[in-house]
């Protein structure tokens, strides 16, 4: 019995006023499903229907809530039709699996459910989950936790779009109708150009130049020549990245000791999507490690490479399924520099410089895509993943090489190899 006069108490809160015009729907002997929170203050149900309404309300599964669905038309439907169909189970609410009420913003949900929802869009309000956002959400533990709850909302379907923003009372012929969606209003986007997008000028500006093989890398059998080239090419490389690093802007801000935590726990994801961005179309099924320099599937093999080859080849396909551009390419290497997991001194200064170039890349984005800005955004950063697998196969080939001290490897390429074992 409490917790039912809490939830009566939670809709009761949110909208007091249409507390009974809301969702009512009643079953007529000679007409069909009516939605009173349509028709405002004039149009209220009879006595005989309200009676019938008391007597025996219709099942879940024949409610329809004015917030997100319209009315439909059914057959004709006497008392007795209605009573059998009150017989039928109950639907559940899809949150905390209560009885539903009827179906709010898309789903069978309940009406705590229901106002919880209402209010946390209404309010715009932001909930924390105390633990790991992956609370138990029933009936009897709705309430506690709030982040949980919304997101479980979302999760089984609930829609926000549903919800209105303008909390007239008395019904929704009293506002004015929209094809827009509420939120559109309420998230002012401002558009920023290429030209306007500092970090982007900045990146194109330090981009480091291509790097060409060497044709005098003294080797002492000549089957070990292609893997020697490729540690001169590696080495070379991670020389050109720290010097692209420093030059980002806010990277030379952070602390000395964390900056260099993030080039060695990052250089070989760089690296690779340097690799990956000069080696397509992904049909060729060739990398380019220099202009001069290509490496193809059957090269890989003979240098035990294979994995390494397969890996890189993924990151290649991810990159052509997106149609990255120049831009996009410039910012995202700049995100995976601080899309690492380790431990800094300073956390704060790193998560500022990572929203930075994450609001760089979506300005972008949303410049060059009029349209599929955000599929293009999500797409991007689903190549993030692929990425890091392609690191951990790129560090255990160069591992095995430098176990096996078949081909020289310079100072630093050794040290950055290394530098996660400490």
């Amino acid at each position: 019995m409490k917790q039912e006069l809490d939830d009566f108490l939670s809709f009761a809160s949110d909208s007091p006023d249409t507390l009974v015009r809301e969702d009512v729907m009643i079953v007529s002997s000679s007409q069909c499903l009516l939605d009173y929170s349509e028709c405002g203050d004039e149009a209220q149900p009879s006595p005989k229907h309200m009676k019938l309404y008391t007597d025996s309300p219709p099942s879940p599964d024949r409610q329809f809530c004015s917030s997100t669905t319209s009315m439909t038309s059914d057959s004709a439907h006497t008392p007795s039709e209605s009573i059998r169909e009150d017989d039928g189970p109950k639907r559940s609410c899809l949150v905390c699996g209560d009885i539903a009420s009827g179906f709010h913003y898309g789903v069978a949900s309940c009406e705590a459910c229901k106002a919880f929802f209402k209010r946390t869009i209404q309010g715009n309000i932001e909930y924390t989950c105390p633990a790991a956002n992956d609370c138990e959400i029933n009936k009897r533990r709705r309430k506690a936790c709030q982040a949980c709850r919304f997101h479980k909302c979302l999760r089984v379907g609930m829609l926000k779009e549903g919800v209105r923003l303008d909390r007239v009372r008395g019904g929704r012929q009293k506002y004015r109708r929209t094809t827009e969606s509420p939120f559109l209003h309420q998230m002012p986007v401002k558009k920023v150009s290429l030209e306007d997008n500092k970090l982007l000028k900045s990146l194109m500006s330090c981009e480091p130049e291509s790097l060409y093989a060497l044709s005098d890398i003294p080797v002492s059998e000549t089957e070990f020549l292609t893997i020697s080239t490729l540690a001169d090419l590696y080495d070379r490389e991670l020389v050109s990245t720290i010097g692209w690093a420093k030059q980002i802007p806010g990277f030379s801000e952070l602390a000395l000791n964390d900056q260099m935590r993030l080039l060695q726990s990052t250089w070989g994801e760089i690296l690779t999507l340097g690799l990956a961005y000069r080696s397509m179309p992904a049909h060729a099924h060739t990398l380019h490690f220099a202009p001069d320099f290509p490496l193809d599937e059957k090269q890989a093999r003979e240098c035990n490479a294979t994995e390494l080859f397969t890996q890189v080849l993924g990151v290649v396909e991810r990159l052509e399924q997106c149609s990255i551009n120049k831009e996009e390419f410039l910012l995202l290497k700049a995100l995976v520099l601080t899309n690492s997991d380790v431990r800094l001194q300073d956390n704060q200064a790193l998560h500022r410089l990572r929203t930075n170039i994450l609001q760089s890349l979506h300005d972008a984005v949303a410049s060059i895509r009029l349209r599929d800005s955000v599929v293009q955004m999500q797409s991007l950063l689903l190549c993030l993943p692929s990425l890091r697998a392609a690191d951990a196969a790129l560090r255990r080939y160069w591992l095995s090489v430098r176990h096996q001290g078949s081909v020289h490897m310079n100072k630093l390429f050794v040290e950055m190899l290394e530098s996660h074992m400490r």
